[in-house]
């Protein structure tokens, strides 16, 4: 299982690259080993305003539907349409290829309460 050290990690299992007042986000590699084949994703629209620990959209896979957990408040800036088209890529490259949204954050402090690669290392292992 991997857990990139440079990523912070929510108890819901989505991770957060960030920059700035920019941040990536998408689900772990334990997450998607989890939920098996993913075969559709539903994500929210550009401009749309996400708020923390609140659902921003849908990962469906052959064992179950899963609600996908927005780790940071602020405005959708990005969203990642090749999934559309080939939600395994979730499966194939869940720290790459397989992001999400990108969200320009309303507070980037809020980062402080996720948790580290290795205290979610900890969590799921």
């Amino acid at each position: 299982m991997e857990f990139p050290q440079d990523l912070k990690y929510t108890e819901e299992h989505e991770w957060v690259r960030a920059s700035r007042d920019l941040a990536v986000v998408g689900i772990t590699d334990y997450a998607q080993s989890e939920l098996g084949d993913v075969v559709y994703v539903e994500l929210p629209a550009v401009g749309a305003r996400v708020k923390k620990g609140a659902s921003f959209g849908v990962v469906e896979s052959v064992k179950s539907v899963s609600d996908l957990f927005a780790p940071v408040s602020g405005e959708v800036v990005r969203v990642n349409g090749a999934l559309a088209d080939h939600p395994e890529k979730v499966n194939e490259d869940p720290y790459g290829e397989g992001w999400m949204i990108e969200i320009r954050m309303d507070d980037p402090s809020e980062l402080e309460d996720l948790l580290s690669a290795a205290e979610y290392a900890a969590r799921v292992e």
